[in-house]
């Protein structure tokens, strides 16, 4: 084997702390994905997928927002944990549990006070928008026990025990599935509730989930988790250079989520059909970057531990054992995407053969697009492990707002495409032009950063 190969192959050691770091991560998010598949098929076989579709659109912001938070938070942790700093730890915790709960409060209040008006931005058939205010309104108070569960998700991420959020989220699958065709359909004696059944069923799951979170943190004393005062006692010090580092992430996952939700409101530019194809090609994709999110979860609390022990040299010869990893797995995905894409859109039992035909295609370019993500997932994991938050921010939202809305409100407004699949393949030049920016970026070392060094937990 050639010296240059060689910085591309890990030990073994290596593989299998990846391996047990990122396999119940991707679980969780397989899990995830099969939950909103088995939501879209029960909700498809009631005529209301873009109703729930378009009133999702605001738990996404909320989520997406709050996956900025709890990494921002998280960033500090894995550091902490790396550097053996409990107390430090706690008090990370606590702040991303205070700026979570703020984070889902202001979703909240939009979804009451501008329901109305937030559907009416993405869909104008208002038929739509009354079942999915129907929706909303229940959902929207999903939201607290959502972020709580992310932070939780997030925090058990970063001391290296991914299989407990794994377990935790089986459960709130299971609770979710069997009360989605209870309170949908009418079954075993429950009213039949529709759409709005739906809502009530995952602000029931979410809630158990919280709970259950709780209830194991501090029976097994996790070592995130302390008393209040351990956890909110939070002075100034402490607090400034997280929220500096954080910030930038927060604004990032805010304005990239805003921008899926316009591509949402250009999709929709081509009718209820082609929303239809979108929602289950996107429902079924998901499940697909499980891989991604796996990947991604081992790649931030193996590289922020190291960064936070400040053996820098190792940090970067992990980074590079990670790119070469994303090599495999996004041709393996690649290949199963491009496999099962027919068979799992007839499970949702679509009636249109225009709209079946359009989601299988959008299924199989997720396939390109997974591949891409694989590497630039790796690189912001790298960048936001060493705090170089500032440019991951421009790496992703703004090449987003630079380079992908713009094409495609020029393909469905400007150049009048009627096919969503055709619009959404040439809209994934953003992901060519992020991963060739990320990969030189990564490759100069900029996130090679120990922050412990910045804070003061006096």
């Amino acid at each position: 084997m050639t010296e240059a190969l060689k910085k591309w192959i890990a030990p073994k050691d290596f593989y299998k702390k990846v391996f047990l770091i990122s396999v119940p991560l991707a679980l969780q998010q397989l899990l995830n994905s099969a939950m909103g598949i088995a939501d879209s098929m029960m909700v498809s076989w009631i005529g209301q997928v873009t109703a729930v579709g378009t009133a999702a659109q605001i738990e996404n912001l909320m989520m997406t927002v709050g996956f900025g938070v709890a990494s921002g938070a998280g960033i500090f942790m894995s550091q902490f944990f790396g550097k053996q700093d409990l107390k430090s730890e706690k008090k990370a915790f606590g702040l991303g549990v205070i700026l979570s709960l703020i984070n889902a409060l202001v979703w909240m209040a939009a979804s009451v006070f501008f329901g109305r008006q937030l559907m009416r931005f993405y869909i104008p058939d208002p038929t739509v928008i009354e079942s999915a205010l129907q929706y909303l309104m229940i959902a929207m108070i999903s939201y607290l026990p959502g972020a709580l569960i992310t932070m939780f998700s997030f925090a058990y991420r970063c001391i290296q025990k991914t299989h407990v959020p794994m377990l935790i989220g089986l459960v709130s699958m299971a609770v979710n599935i069997v009360l989605n065709y209870c309170l949908i359909f009418g079954h075993f004696g429950f009213p039949q509730m529709g759409v709005q059944g739906a809502a009530l069923a995952t602000l029931i799951a979410q809630t158990t989930g919280l709970m259950i979170h709780i209830v194991y943190a501090y029976k097994s004393k996790q070592s995130f988790i302390g008393t209040p005062r351990e956890m909110f006692a939070l002075n100034p010090d402490f607090v400034q250079p997280i929220l500096r580092r954080a910030y930038p992430l927060v604004l990032n996952e805010l304005f990239f989520g805003f921008g899926n939700t316009l591509y949402i409101r250009a999709f929709g530019r081509l009718g209820t059909e082609a929303m239809d194809a979108y929602y289950v090609g996107n429902q079924i994709s998901n499940m697909f970057f499980f891989i991604v999110q796996g990947l991604n979860s081992a790649n931030g609390a193996i590289l922020g531990a190291s960064l936070g022990q400040g053996d820098l040299e190792l940090a970067k010869r992990q980074g590079n054992w990670f790119v070469a990893l994303a090599v495999v797995l996004s041709a393996v995905s690649s290949l199963l995407i491009l496999g099962f894409a027919h068979p799992m859109v007839d499970l949702f039992g679509l009636q249109n053969a225009n709209v079946v035909q359009e989601a299988v295609l959008i299924v199989r370019i997720f396939s390109i697009r997974i591949s891409l993500r694989m590497f630039n997932v790796l690189v912001f994991s790298a960048l936001r492990a060493g705090g170089d938050s500032k440019f991951l921010a421009f790496l992703d939202a703004g090449i987003m707002w630079i380079v992908g809305l713009p094409l495609a409100f020029i393909l469905v407004e400007g150049l009048h495409f009627t096919s969503i699949a055709l619009v959404f393949l040439i809209i994934q030049v953003e992901q060519l032009v992020r991963m060739v920016i990320g990969l030189k970026r990564y490759f100069k070392g900029a996130w090679l950063i120990d922050l412990t060094q910045e804070v003061k937990t006096a």
